[in-house]
């Protein structure tokens, strides 16, 4: 049991470390479309890794599933958002930096 707690509090404390990371991203680049990709790519990952480390040290196997479902429905739901932003800003004409 140690052992499995001690894994799930270091796979949370890297899931933190992603969502810091996509904060950087988003205050340091230059235009949405690499903002959305940061912040993407690293609250997937992070929720991911905080949602696995919290299924480890769950007390029961349905509460470790309800916590990859809850990261499964975040991924539907932050791939369709991104989607629409980047639809949106491209739509209204925001071109992305560089072009």
């Amino acid at each position: 049991m140690a052992l499995l707690h001690n894994l799930g509090t270091l796979l949370v404390l890297a899931g933190i470390g992603f969502f810091f990371a996509g904060t950087v991203g988003l205050l340091r680049f230059p235009d949405v479309y690499t903002r959305l990709h940061a912040l993407s790519k690293a609250d997937n990952l992070g929720l991911g890794l905080v949602c696995a480390g919290l299924a480890l040290q769950a007390e029961s196997l349905a509460l470790g599933l309800k916590f990859v479902l809850i990261w499964v429905l975040v991924l539907l739901a932050g791939a369709t958002a991104t989607s629409l932003i980047a639809r949106t800003a491209l739509a209204r004409g925001v071109r992305p930096w560089g072009v």
